[in-house]
């Protein structure tokens, strides 16, 4: 029987969260800036780059298919983090080029960022996979914030030291920080994956093609991906996690406007209005790890109770917004960012909490595909969450002379999405819909 994980390899698990987030942060924020402000090419590229490394991780259900039909995950999380490094370098030397030869540069990052969306599909899916398959039931949500809070820190890390290290600025630093950043990170994965995946005894797993286990395994995708989406549980779920990843991103390219706009903060309050919010999704994420650990089995350790009401709770935090549009400076804004930020931080540690549990639910050899369609799901409404965002405050301008209002107004919708999010996930049930019996006789595509 395979061991579950315990602390230690969660930790591992987290430094290689951290090192792929560490690499993503250097290119959708560090390179970002130095597009526009640096070589003042239009912002529209670097959003439009951004844009596409979410749209190739449509790709991310394929790739979990492919992690499926091995008898290991950590190859897949290797060779993604492989590519995104490789994407990541060829990115910045497009940027550098772009100065002397446009064309040729922006092809050459829409190649690089193409590869870092294949290269964190890869990487992110087939680590979740191996989370959900090794980690305790009652130990899901405090390793499921664990390894997120360990991304964040990445991406804190990454962001200050990169900032210490370029200045004063010159092309030569900024290629030898990508460097150095994904050096680092290959090496930290390198080291955090050796033998995770083994255990003290272990003979190597060969499994027959004739065996139910091994028919399973070498399914076409497109038989595989009908299986799991046959699944109601599965297609609930990949709603859920659109609609709500969809209300959760879609007022990140807001709220500082709005703060700036209504409320007269400069740009450096807004700023720190943004980490308000930030430490408030840390207070949530934390809060749901320690509850759902002390009462894993109680409804206060409830994931699909933590899912609800952090939706509910987020929804109200949007209308306290909607209502700030309207009665202006005497709301206590930076209050209901912080609430906000932690009814955020509940409801999607919670869900990655869920979507770990869930991934084991149905058809044996498919959590791949499972956790890749949920995955997929997610980076397609990261994808849009920003551009509707600001598409649908542009509308509300237009429509609508006050910007309070208009701004208000966007964020009642945004309110709206949460609602939903919540009667998705109320829906849903707390067990899986399958039998373990199921799960070992299902090795065939079935279409009925």
């Amino acid at each position: 029987m395979t061991k579950t994980f315990g602390w230690a390899e969660i930790i591992r698990l987290g430094a290689v969260q951290a090192s792929l987030g560490a690499i993503v942060v250097l290119m959708t924020s560090t390179l970002n800036r130095i597009m526009v402000v640096e070589l003042a090419l239009p912002a529209l590229l670097p959003g439009a780059l951004v844009a596409l490394h979410y749209l190739v991780q449509v790709s991310r259900p394929r790739m979990g298919h492919g992690s499926d039909q091995g008898t290991r995950r950590t190859p897949w999380i290797i060779g993604g983090m492989t590519v995104l490094a490789m994407g990541a370098i060829l990115a910045t030397l497009a940027t550098l080029l772009m100065t002397d030869s446009p064309v040729l540069g922006v092809l050459l990052s829409v190649t690089g960022f193409v590869m870092i969306g294949l290269g964190v599909g890869a990487a992110g899916t087939s680590l979740l996979v191996l989370l959900a398959m090794r980690v305790a039931a009652e130990r899901r949500a405090a390793a499921a914030t664990t390894v997120w809070l360990m991304m964040i820190v990445g991406f804190a890390v990454t962001a200050g030291a990169a900032g210490q290290l370029l200045d004063p600025y010159s092309p030569i630093r900024l290629l030898g920080v990508t460097i150095s950043v994904c050096a680092l990170a290959l090496v930290v994965t390198l080291i955090a994956l050796f033998r995770v995946e083994h255990d003290p005894g272990d003979e190597e797993i060969i499994i027959e093609p004739n065996t139910e286990q091994g028919a399973a395994r070498i399914v076409p995708f497109r038989f595989a991906l009908a299986e799991v989406w046959q699944e109601s549980l599965a297609r609930q779920f990949t709603v859920f996690i659109f609609v709500s990843m969809l209300a959760y991103s879609a007022q990140d390219l807001i709220l500082e406007p709005f703060a700036g706009s209504v409320f007269g903060y400069t740009p450096g309050e807004s700023t720190s209005l943004s980490g308000v919010q930030h430490g408030g999704v840390l207070v949530g994420m934390l809060l749901v790890a320690l509850v759902g650990s002390r009462f894993a089995r109680g409804r206060a350790g409830s994931l699909k109770l933590w899912c609800v009401g952090g939706c509910i709770a987020s929804a109200a935090a949007l209308a306290g917004l909607a209502i700030a549009g309207h009665v202006g400076p005497p709301w206590p804004l930076k209050a209901n960012v912080f609430l906000m930020g932690a009814a955020n931080g509940a409801f999607s540690i919670a869900a990655i909490g869920q979507m770990m549990r869930l991934a084991t639910e149905g058809r044996v050899a498919r959590e791949g595909v499972r956790m890749g369609l949920w995955g997929a799901a997610q980076a397609i409404a990261f994808g849009f969450g920003g551009l509707i965002g600001t598409a649908a405050s542009d509308l509300a301008h237009w429509l609508i002379a006050s910007s309070g209002k208009a701004y208000g107004s966007v964020f009642a919708l945004e309110a709206v999405l949460f609602v939903s999010s919540a009667l998705l996930a109320a829906r849903m049930p707390i067990g899986g819909t399958q039998p373990q019996a199921a799960r070992e006789h299902s090795a065939q595509p079935s279409f009925s």
